[in-house]
């Protein structure tokens, strides 16, 4: 019998720990309610029906607990559940954009301050920022029980003790304006944007997702409404305007806190959307912006990242900001 190969992913992040195979007998020993979900799928391969809300979160619990030593973690029903691994490319793609201003290394330590717009129940940035880098997060979110669901998971996982502080935004029409408090620095701002335009987009959505999973509920066979793998709530998938209107207000209102942080940041899903997002930037004087491709579960992502500092005033907030 040939013996398998590792499957590396080439498109995620060198740093990034799941380039490699899921290595489902480690992950069960590190998290032993994943085993009922693990089964040899039509390849041979041990595997998890991702079209299972508890197989994926069975799965991400397990992956928290391996690789980052988070052995507390769960969210409230129906709260988006999201793929590590293409997550923790856009810390790591942060951390390189971070290193350029720092004669190529990545600032480490809780002088990196990180906003994250939408931290979510999950709190899946601050968690994998905290732990890779040791970097401090202010997460901000328009729910309530959201925020609350976060500063549990960090308040019982000695690993991420005192990495976040959560912040309630009354006003879900402001994205920075009474979240940023005066006295803030930030090295950079994080956000994954609601991707759909309205509740019905997102339901389709669903539907494809399921039908590339090849599940009844996509083929008319009369089951329940569907439940997205991943989950969400409403403010978590979808937004008026969809995408790209949230983007450009998020870059239109970054303008007012140029000297509070280094880098804004955003995903944008939509390739599409990068004509108007470029054009939203020059309308408001950014002086630098990089595009930086990544993966993004099982697709090709970008972060779209602006500054308002010059290339030699970006040093001097490094020189005096971190040590290394």
């Amino acid at each position: 019998m040939s013996e398998k190969l590792p499957v590396i992913k080439n498109n995620l992040h060198p740093r990034n720990p799941h380039r490699g195979r899921y290595d489902f007998p480690a992950l069960i020993i590190s998290s032993p309610d994943l085993a009922p979900f693990v089964a040899l799928n039509a390849y041979g391969d041990e595997s998890v029906d991702f079209a299972d809300p508890a197989a994926v979160k069975a799965l991400n619990r397990a992956l928290l607990s391996h690789f980052y030593a988070i052995k507390e973690w769960g969210l409230p029903e129906g709260y988006l559940c999201p793929p590590i691994p293409g997550r923790a490319d856009y810390i790591h793609t942060m951390a390189d954009l971070l290193a350029t201003s720092n004669q190529g290394v990545v600032p480490r330590g809780a002088a990196v301050q990180v906003l994250d717009i939408g931290v979510g129940a999950n709190a899946i940035y601050p968690m994998l920022g905290k732990v890779a880098y040791g970097w401090q997060f202010v997460g901000s979110d328009t729910d309530d029980l959201a925020l609350d669901n976060a500063y549990e998971i960090f308040e019982r996982n000695e690993v991420l003790k005192d990495g976040l502080i959560c912040r309630y935004q009354a006003d879900a029409a402001n994205i920075f304006e009474g979240l940023i408090q005066p006295a803030d620095l930030f090295e950079f701002t994080l956000c994954n944007p609601p991707f759909h335009s309205s509740a019905a987009d997102a339901a389709g959505g669903t539907r494809r997702k399921l039908r590339s999973l090849g599940t009844g509920h996509a083929k008319g066979k009369g089951l329940p409404p569907p439940v997205l793998n991943f989950g969400g709530q409403s403010n978590e998938l979808w937004c008026e305007g969809g995408e790209m209107r949230f983007v450009r207000t998020m870059i239109s209102q970054s303008r007012p806190f140029k000297q509070q942080c280094l880098w804004f940041s955003t995903l944008v899903s939509k390739q599409d959307n990068l004509p108007l997002v470029y054009q939203a930037l020059e309308r408001i004087g950014a002086i630098q912006v990089k595009t930086l491709d990544m993966a993004q579960g099982n697709k090709i992502s970008r972060v779209v990242a602006w500054s308002f500092l010059t290339e030699a005033e970006q040093k001097r907030w490094a020189k005096s900001r971190w040590r290394s």
